[in-house]
């Protein structure tokens, strides 16, 4: 690393990390002002608000981190190009690319760091902010106790729960429906049952006071029973208590076990595979914005700071409309959960790639 290098890491890493906290202090003030009354009406003790802002924190350095290098590199190369140092390289035969380079290689350790802060530490603070939220602020209560629970436990098997208790690992108003593996419209069995009790010595379910009903041939056969293991559901008590779970609280190889066990169910797992990539394809949101950034900047502009405060944050609204729009497509099926995810990073890398043959070399 020759001397021009540090001198750009330098100021890229003070101007970033400045961004950086502006910007979480800004998101900090804005969602403050909104939940506040919310903490306050509920008695809510201050170490209690605190905590949710500290759980609350990983998530936010998540989504403002592009934004931050986009600033950061903005405003490195424009006070470089204002103040005749682009002009000086480029008489001494520094290129456009080789100006580049350190701004590439902090945005490549950005995004590396960004995927294993993503994957594992923000789910983890999420999942400790939304139980906040769930007792203090009545918000994300679906991954609580849940309520009128419908999922395929296989190809041919229907679990429903009326109600389930994960702290007690109990589930009540349960019903299990078998149909024919040759057709799916003809049912073979079902069961109904009052409770339904996770056994984690035997890692089984036990169903008390209900009723077992076969179909054969047309001939119903029924009996009642005080207890009986259902050896045959495939779902543990932990797995229904992630089906509960946003995937902004998984840890990345969490949810891809989670989509497998779905899938093998046969369940569509378009909605969960587009959050699985993105946790990938969003941290490198960091490198395009950089190859963005730096050629826009290197060419002098009217306006100065200003002009390049309000295209940052013009390129960073486009990017996330655009991001949240694909998404709904691949929620859908309508797109691949792969290309939905890297959707906006493909079209901007393109408009980056087009910035960059545009400017003077």
């Amino acid at each position: 690393m020759n001397l021009l290098d540090r001198s750009i890491v330098r100021q890229f890493l003070g101007t970033f990390a400045f961004a950086l906290l502006a910007i979480i202090v800004i998101f900090v003030v804005i969602d403050a002002m909104e939940n506040l009354d919310d903490f306050i009406d509920r008695d809510t003790a201050a170490p209690v608000i605190l905590r949710y802002y500290l759980f609350f924190m990983p998530e936010i350095i998540k989504l403002v981190t592009p934004v931050a290098m986009l600033l950061a590199s903005l405003f490195v190369t424009a006070r470089m190009s204002t103040q005749n140092e682009l002009t000086a390289m480029k008489t001494a035969g520094v290129s456009l690319a080789r100006l580049m380079a350190p701004f590439i290689a902090l945005a490549l350790l950005v995004s590396a760091f960004s995927v294993w802060f993503n994957g594992w530490i923000v789910p983890h603070a999420n999942r400790l902010k939304f139980a906040i939220e769930r007792e203090y602020l009545q918000k994300n209560l679906a991954a609580g106790v849940g309520s009128n629970i419908y999922f395929q436990d296989s190809p041919v098997r229907i679990l429903g729960i009326g109600a389930y208790d994960p702290t007690r690992t109990l589930a009540t108003r349960v019903t299990i429906q078998d149909f024919a593996e040759g057709d799916l419209t003809v049912l073979r069995a079902r069961i109904d049952a009052l409770s339904m009790q996770w056994d984690s010595t035997a890692r089984r379910w036990v169903l008390m006071n209900g009723t077992r009903r076969s179909f054969d041939g047309g001939v119903e056969r029924m009996e009642p029973f005080g207890v009986l293991t259902a050896d045959r559901l495939r779902v543990d008590a932990e797995e229904l208590r992630k089906k509960q779970e946003k995937p902004d609280e998984m840890e990345y190889l969490t949810l891809g076990r989670f989509i497998e066990n779905q899938r093998a169910a046969g369940q569509d797992v378009s909605r969960w595979l587009v959050d699985f990539y993105s946790k990938v394809s969003f941290p490198f949101a960091s490198v395009i914005v950089v190859l963005f950034g730096v050629p826009f900047s290197s060419v002098k502009r009217r306006g100065g700071a200003g002009v390049q405060l309000g295209i940052s944050l013009l390129i960073c609204f486009i990017y996330l409309i655009f991001m949240k729009v694909s998404q709904v497509f691949g929620y859908n099926g309508d797109l691949p959960p792969l290309l939905t995810a890297w959707a906006a990073n493909i079209l901007f890398l393109a408009a980056a790639l087009l910035v960059i043959a545009r400017v003077p070399k």
